[in-house]
């Protein structure tokens, strides 16, 4: 990876002299335009059509109160009295470029000194800041409610407060349904021994208390002398008997009672016993529960800030990534990006002239390439299968796929992006490969549009931090925004 870096620069001075000696000795011709506002331009700067430089900025000076900037154009790009000259910003750090379409060949070409008599208004580094200010701030502020919500200590307790008493009501519930199924078991089990064992008993006092009574007769009979005292002694046990049957059959009523009431699942031990669906909502909550808050533990935020050099085109590329991962093996990518070529489209127009000029026929179709200057975005979703993360959706306003292969606990990376299949006659491909060679700090090098001749190099570096980052970096940013 050093080796690449270091022969990619070699490569690009090795081109800018190659480029500048070459516009310096081909003369070329000179053309002018004013500007309102010419902040960023400097002398020698390339100009570009379509990409590609064309020309230099020869000289900027002032001309009754606007900007006038001379240009030394290449003698083999014509351009026509309705070309157009557009500044636009080349890339976050507040470097502008100047893009030029030619026009139509039948308006006839520009000679030397003219005057370039159409200027577009472009994109600067103004509103770029303005857009990325505002995104911060929104991000500043989720962040703040999520602080606010979870980040305090006190927050903090509390939902573990809350998460303690709610496994202590479960652990109550599940050890009262334990011990009253004990306590039931034992209870019908109680009255069945002694429905089974009264029974034969009290026959067995009855028959004793017959076997008495005919045994006090017999006593009466033969010791009459003794009677006042067996009759005593007799009425003590009869009347110690009907307090045990008393007794006895009180018992008997209670259990019964508490038996019918539990078996009809009335009162707090029926309905442990009988309502199983009380349970089941009681787990269902908790489950529910659980699931909220792991999903909210799980949500990671990634930012990337990326900027990319293209060595042919002389452009800078530049990107503003948001990944969204509630889990380690899938996310969801949100990207803004700043694209030197823009973004193409074709214009079909149909003219009639009356009467026509000479040798120009009275009905014809003209067809435009427009480059607009406008950000690219991408919303895509990813999954990562061991090494490899599968991603799929819009790249960069089109339809894409792309591919990414980890290496080296993932301090490596490989790309492989497919996408704008109808910008030109080949999709756009574009191979890039990433090496973090210090924490949260990455370099870039690889190939874009590799199947088609607007095929270009380029080299690049790249910033990644997660949440906790941000929870560090978000004030001084959001502080930083509104005073510049």
């Amino acid at each position: 990876m050093g080796a690449l870096v270091l022969a990619g620069l070699v490569g690009i001075v090795v081109t800018y002299r190659l480029v500048d000696d070459t516009l310096q000795s081909a003369g070329g011709y000179r053309v002018w335009a004013t500007l309102d506002n010419a902040q960023g331009l400097v002398p020698k700067s390339r100009v570009l059509m379509a990409g590609i430089p064309v020309g230099t900025i020869d000289k900027i000076s002032l001309e009754d109160g606007r900007a006038r900037v001379d240009l030394r154009m290449d003698k083999d790009v014509p351009l026509y009295r309705d070309a157009t000259l557009e500044k636009r910003s080349g890339s976050l750090l507040g470097e502008n470029l100047l893009v030029l379409t030619p026009g139509a060949e039948r308006f006839g070409r520009l000679a030397d000194g003219d005057r370039i008599e159409q200027v577009l208004g472009g994109g600067t580094f103004d509103s770029i800041s303005d857009n990325l200010g505002a995104t911060s701030e929104s991000v500043r502020r989720i962040t703040e409610q999520l602080d606010r919500a979870f980040g305090t200590q006190k927050a903090g307790d509390q939902m573990a407060q809350a998460l303690e008493s709610l496994s202590e009501a479960l652990l109550t519930i599940n050890k009262t349904i334990d011990q009253n199924d004990e306590v039931v078991t034992a209870a019908l089990k109680s009255l069945r021994e002694t429905s089974e064992s009264a029974g034969p008993r009290l026959v067995d006092v009855l028959d004793n208390l017959r076997r008495s009574s005919v045994r006090v007769e017999d006593l009466l009979a033969t010791h009459e002398g003794d009677i006042g005292r067996a009759l005593s002694e007799t009425d003590e046990t009869v009347s110690a008997i009907r307090e045990a049957a008393e007794t006895l059959d009180s018992a008997l009523h209670d259990i019964r009672e508490v038996t019918e009431r539990t078996a009809e699942g009335k009162g707090t031990i029926g309905r442990l016993t009988k309502d199983e669906k009380l349970v089941d909502d009681v787990e269902d909550v908790v489950d529910d529960i659980g699931d909220i808050i792991g999903v909210i533990g799980r949500l990671q935020t990634i930012v990337e800030l990326r900027t990319e050099y293209n060595v042919i085109s002389n452009a800078l590329k530049s990107y503003v990534s948001l990944r969204l991962q509630p889990r380690e093996d899938r996310y969801y990518l949100i990207e803004v990006v700043d694209d030197p070529r823009g973004l193409r489209r074709e214009v079909l127009t149909e003219v009639e002239t009356n009467p026509p000029p000479d040798g120009t026929p009275a009905f014809y179709t003209e067809r435009r390439t427009i480059t607009q200057s406008r950000f690219r975005f991408s919303l895509m979703f990813a999954q990562r299968v061991k090494f490899l993360t599968l991603r799929f959706g819009i790249l960069e306003s089109t339809g894409g796929l792309g591919l990414i292969t980890h290496l080296l606990n993932d301090s490596l990376e490989f790309h492989a992006d497919l996408f704008a299949m109808s910008e030109n006659d080949l999709p756009r491909l574009r191979f890039r490969v990433a090496y973090e060679v210090l924490h949260k700090f990455w370099i870039l090098a690889g190939i874009d549009d590799a199947m088609n001749d607007s095929s270009d190099f380029f080299l690049g570096a790249m910033l990644r931090f997660n949440d906790e980052d941000l929870k560090s970096i978000l004030p001084f940013v959001g502080g930083a925004v509104p005073s510049s």
